[in-house]
């Protein structure tokens, strides 16, 4: 699938948070505490969505996203996509472009983490040349704000080279 990656429109929203609560609620829902679940609504994640749309890409038309990408400094924070865009190159696009992003500012050494219960994930950034760093207790995002919910994660990095 060969789409461009554009910014979301703020008109995406809704979509976008479907996009994110679903793929989330797929990929975590079963490693991570009830109470962190039960905390992940959609609305959750609606609303923490407009403070993060200028760092965050999507591709297909607008009004139809296929998927999220989002950075924060020299992370790359967020990379969420719609069942129909696993296994097109969708998810490898996004994070290519996220890296040319983070690099663009100035950073030379990016970093993410995952869920250590999420092999997938795990094994989709190694290929894409992320590697294993150190495990560490990460304290998360929520509509109420950050740290009522700290989860030990895998951290992966990748060398940029920047304002590339």
């Amino acid at each position: 699938m060969n789409l461009p990656i554009r910014n979301a429109a703020p008109s995406e929203i809704d979509v976008l948070a479907r996009v994110w609560y679903d793929a989330w609620h797929e990929a975590h829902a079963a490693h991570v505490p009830q109470e962190l679940v039960a905390a992940r609504t959609i609305d959750d994640f609606r609303t923490r969505l407009p403070d993060l749309l200028p760092h965050l890409r999507t591709v297909g038309t607008i009004g139809s996203p296929l998927g999220l990408c989002i950075i924060r400094g020299d992370e790359m924070h967020q990379l969420f996509l719609a069942p129909e865009a696993r296994g097109t190159g969708i998810a490898s696009a996004l994070l290519a472009d996220a890296e040319r992003r983070i690099a663009q500012s100035g950073v030379g050494d990016a970093w993410l983490d995952v869920l250590i219960e999420n092999p997938r994930a795990i094994r989709f950034y190694q290929r894409e040349g992320w590697q294993l760093g150190e495990q560490a207790d990460m304290p998360l995002d929520t509509a109420e704000g950050t740290g009522k919910f700290v989860l030990c994660v895998q951290i992966m990095t990748k060398r940029l080279v920047p304002n590339a």
